[in-house]
C-alpha cells in the first residue's frame, strides 16, 4: 500500500506543517480545510457565510490536485465553533454535493486552529 501525499502550490497549509492530504489505494484522505487563501490569509473573519464559501473551495481544489472532485467525495466531518449555522450547513450542501450525498458528521467545538475560525471540513473521497 502506498500513501501519496497531495501537493498544493502554493500550499497554505504548509507553516502549520500539515498535509492537505493523501491518496491511499483509490481514496483521498483530506486534512481539516478551513477559510484560508491559497495564499495563506483568512478569509470572512467573523463572516461565517463568507467562510464557508472559502473552505467548500478550498476542499474543491485539494480535491482536485488529488485527481477527485467534490460528487466523490463519500464522508465529510464539519466542526463548527457556532452550531446555529446548521441550517445553512444543509443548504451548502445542496449548493456543493449532489446526490447520492456524503455521508456527515457535524460537531460543534469550542475552538479551531485559528481562534477566527468558524468552521472546518475534512473529507474522504474516492480517486479517478
Amino acid at each position: 500500500m502506498t500513501a501519496t501525499p497531495i501537493h498544493l502550490d502554493p500550499d497554505p497549509l504548509a507553516p502549520y506543517r500539515i498535509s492537505p492530504g493523501y491518496v491511499v489505494n483509490g481514496m483521498a484522505y483530506l486534512s481539516g480545510h478551513a477559510a484560508i487563501s491559497e495564499s495563506g490569509e483568512l478569509v470572512g473573519v467573523e463572516d461565517f457565510d463568507a467562510q464557508a464559501e472559502a473552505t467548500f473551495q478550498s476542499l474543491e481544489r485539494t480535491l482536485k490536485a488529488a485527481r477527485s472532485d467534490l460528487s466523490k467525495v463519500i464522508k465529510v466531518t464539519i466542526f463548527l465553533t457556532d452550531m446555529s449555522h446548521f441550517e445553512k450547513i444543509v443548504e451548502l450542501r445542496g449548493k456543493w454535493f449532489t446526490a447520492p450525498y456524503p455521508a456527515d458528521t457535524i460537531i460543534e467545538v469550542k475552538s479551531l486552529a485559528l481562534p477566527e475560525l468558524m468552521i472546518e471540513i475534512e473529507a474522504i473521497a474516492t480517486v479517478d
